[in-house]
């Protein structure tokens, strides 16, 4: 077992724990760890460190962890920060393996204690410890059973693990969760992450047998890549559930490209949860829903859900909510159909949702049901019960229960409308595992978590897909003359060649500096032709009438010419200039763009969608995190309306798609390979009929400082 694997293990199982800075006072924070340590039925040695007491708790104390006869594998430490340096550096002499350092005092208070966070990891370091924290609320494990933590109460156990990098709403929605009866397996607070993270933790709790689902509350993660290396195959055998905090923060930065403009502070985080098959959630509450129910019910065999219902109002609601998040109605067999007809009153709605009436007994819910069931179309249930005179809402859930443990393979939940008339089924129905709910919306995004972690687990694990028939060296050199010229922004000729040396198929341009050289390029080409301006530092040039179409003639190229240069003089005469582009006019297609802004965390965030000068109006986009499969770029494209339009409207022929995947892909690859792009569109790129490609008429690249 590697020095990483002891450490966590020490978290986790240790034998032994030392409580630094334990006290005789009640209410500190010492006597509350070392109270829940002794209360949680921790069948280890627990050392207790205060050298002002004999005792505490029954327990001898001692004033030093050097001065403890015994081995120490984890000591928790809540002492004043600035004595946790020399307390950590006497956990190493002794050999402990890990730290849980609750103390605050450290980053989150300013350089200083920034400082004194980086001595505490080179001291852990120096001694091969691992340290959680600090400025954490500590660790909770109900198998070992450990409990160093704030926690008022030792959760019961459970099959969820909580992962919290706020401490107090970690504590917050654990006290919520256990009033609702969730039990858990683990509760982990991250504090200041200055050594083990979210993704160290994921990766030991991937491996733990007791854990069937992984929540997590984050607000940050600094180590994008390797969150998705880890999350992608821990996702593949129990789910992950997140709420990313700070999702409203920055908003959209400032950019030099439409790709970068568009890139809110969530989008990454949003394509790195989707790729490697993380749930992502939008409270509090939400992350508990979708954690219970995929602990506790079976993930759907195939689409169609079936819902019965009591009253029509939230049947309808329910199903308004299933088109609008993606869960797909069952459409029943004509043997089920009958058999509801024949079973049910008259007046009753034997169509999905089915109607059985609000003086529905048990039995008529328990007839419904035992048939919708049994159909082999239907693959989920959800059942509606609103309390009405004649309604017997527990029998009604026993019903239920019952179904629920005959069909065991189908995924079940219920919607409980009401308050006191209905609070007893509700919780007959959570304790025997059915996730039960106020209101319809709740339900239905819970069902679509199930089905979208489904699809997921049904994907084939796919390679990113690479070409061959690319010039590294080509773009390479392009690269390193604008770092030589001191660029940051490549010229439109530029970057047209470093797609084409990608494989995307651009038009043929030359840079003219005189009118006289414009008419000779321009005739070279041939007419129709566009001239625009050249210059690193206008880059948006349509905005200053940089750019003139479709001249078909010597005199428009030098009339075009001037003018160019006339409103570039007046607009920003700063500018530095090196031209102006020649280039032959492309037929009119499709106007898309294909981009690409490079995330700190996760890398390059590709985008797609409608392309031309509206882009940043209409923002009708979709992004994913290079690199790319096949799978993921057609993905890309079916996700915006501009499909509507790419697959033909009112006669019009179907897009080359197969093309247009295929240069989002080369982009991506284009992206990966060379990180010193920060950001790039290809907008507009021009999309043709099917068999006949796309031209990237305009691009854009833009490279990092160094």
């Amino acid at each position: 077992m590697n020095p990483q694997d002891d450490g966590l293990k020490a978290i986790f199982k240790p034998e032994s724990v030392a409580v630094i800075g334990a006290s005789r006072t009640p209410g500190k924070v010492g006597h509350t760890l070392l109270r829940n340590l002794m209360e949680c039925g921790f069948r280890g040695d627990v050392y207790p460190i205060n050298p002002h007491a004999e005792e505490i708790l029954g327990v001898k104390c001692y004033p030093s962890v050097l001065k403890v006869p015994g081995e120490i594998e984890l000591a928790v430490i809540a002492v004043p920060a600035p004595i946790v340096l020399q307390v950590a550096e006497e956990c190493g002499r002794k050999g402990v393996k890990a730290l849980i350092v609750i103390s605050a005092g450290f980053r989150e208070i300013g350089r200083e204690g920034a400082e004194r966070e980086h001595r505490l990891l080179e001291i852990a370091r120096r001694y091969g410890m691992r340290v959680q924290g600090p400025n954490c609320l500590g660790v909770i494990d109900t198998y070992t059973p450990l409990n160093l933590s704030f926690a008022p109460a030792m959760p019961r156990r459970g099959s969820i693990a909580f992962i919290s990098q706020s401490g107090a709403l970690g504590t917050a929605a654990l006290d919520w969760a256990m009033g609702e009866g969730i039990g858990f397996s683990h509760f982990i607070s991250l504090g200041n992450k200055a050594d083990l993270n979210e993704v160290d933790f994921l990766e030991a709790l991937g491996g733990d047998e007791a854990v069937k689902a992984i929540i997590l509350y984050v607000e940050s993660i600094e180590h994008g890549q390797r969150f998705m290396e880890v999350a992608g195959e821990v996702s593949r055998r129990k789910p992950i559930i997140v709420l990313k905090g700070g999702v409203s923060k920055a908003g959209s930065r400032a950019a030099g490209s439409h790709t970068g403009a568009l890139v809110g502070s969530y989008t990454a985080y949003k394509a790195a949860f989707r790729k490697s098959g993380v749930l992502s959630t939008e409270g509090v509450e939400e992350l508990f829903n979708y954690a219970v129910a995929l602990t506790e019910q079976p993930l759907p065999r195939g689409e169609g859900i079936v819902i019965v219902t009591n009253a029509g109002g939230p049947g309808i609601v329910f199903t308004d909510l299933c088109e609008r998040y993606g869960v797909k109605l069952a459409r029943l067999s004509p043997e089920t159909h009958r058999a509801l007809r024949e079973g049910l009153p008259p007046e009753a709605a034997t169509g999905n949702p089915i109607d059985v009436l609000g003086d529905a007994k048990a039995d008529r819910y328990r007839y419904a049901l035992e048939r919708v069931l049994a159909d082999g179309h239907v693959h989920a249930a959800a059942v509606i019960l609103t309390p009405q005179a004649m309604t017997e809402s527990l029998g009604t859930a026993r019903v239920i229960v019952e179904m629920g443990e005959r069909f065991s393979e189908k995924p079940l939940m219920a919607v409980f409308m009401g308050g006191g008339e209905v609070e007893e089924a509700v919780r007959y129905l959570k304790e025997h595992g059915v996730p039960c709910f106020d209101f319809p919306e709740k339900a239905v995004r819970t069902l679509s978590a199930l089905y979208t972690y489904a699809r997921y687990l049904k994907r084939p694990v796919e390679r990113p897909t690479r070409f061959e028939d690319v010039d590294i060296d080509r773009v390479r050199e392009i690269i390193r003359r604008a770092r030589g010229d001191r660029r940051v922004v490549l010229l439109p000729h530029e970057a047209s060649e470093v797609v084409r040396a990608y494989g995307v198929e651009a038009p043929k341009m030359r840079v003219a500096t005189s009118e006289a050289e414009a008419v000779n390029y321009a005739e070279e080409l041939g007419y129709p032709v566009v001239l625009k301006i050249v210059s690193p530092d206008i880059l948006h040039k349509t905005d200053i009438g940089g750019v003139v179409l479709n001249l078909s003639s010597a005199e428009e190229v030098r009339s075009a010419y001037r003018g160019i240069m006339a409103r570039v003089s007046r607009h920003m005469p700063q500018a530095r200039l090196y031209g102006v582009l020649v280039s032959k006019m492309v037929p009119q297609g499709r106007e898309m763009i294909i981009g690409m802004s490079r995330d700190v965390q996760f890398g390059p965030l590709i985008m797609f969608g409608l392309g031309g000068i509206y882009v940043n109006f209409l923002r009708d986009v979709s992004f994913a995190l290079a690199p790319l499969s096949r799978r993921e770029a057609a993905e890309m494209i079916r996700e915006t309306k501009a499909y509507t339009l790419l697959r033909g409207i009112r006669g019009e022929k179907p897009a080359d798609l197969k093309a247009l995947e295929e240069v989002i892909l080369r982009v991506g690859q284009l992206s990966v390979d060379f990180p010193e792009i920060l950001e790039m569109d290809i907008n507009p790129l021009m999309v043709y009929e099917e068999g006949r490609g796309c031209i990237a008429v305009d691009v854009k690249i833009t490279l990092g400082v160094g």
